[in-house]
């Protein structure tokens, strides 16, 4: 039986420089919007970018995950909407995994 402590390391690295390279990603992109004309569809769909990535990289692990991944993915949902902070949510729901691993 494995540790239900146990994070492995590749995936926090993948995931915090999925992060990043999120984040500069959609910096660099609305730098350059800055210096040329977009429509306000376009400008929308740029905003909610970050967030569609992020789910469509953790969804299937939190599809195959149990109890202690869908309450931290709760978790997650909560914190993401009241601060609307991606970056904020994940941490927290990395948190939230370990908590429920190490209680149920």
């Amino acid at each position: 039986m494995t540790d239900p402590l146990a994070i492995n390391p590749t995936v926090v690295a993948v995931i915090a420089a999925m992060a990043i390279a999120t984040y500069l990603t959609k910096a660099g992109g609305l730098w350059l919007l800055t210096r040329i004309g977009v429509s306000d569809r376009v400008e929308a769909a740029l905003e909610v970018l970050p967030g569609a990535i992020v789910v469509a990289v953790l969804g299937p692990e939190l599809a195959s995950g149990g109890l202690p991944e869908w309450l931290a993915g709760s978790v997650v949902a909560v914190v993401a909407w009241r601060t609307g902070n991606i970056f904020v949510a994940l941490v927290t729901g990395v948190g939230a995994v370990i908590a429920f691993r190490a209680i149920l």
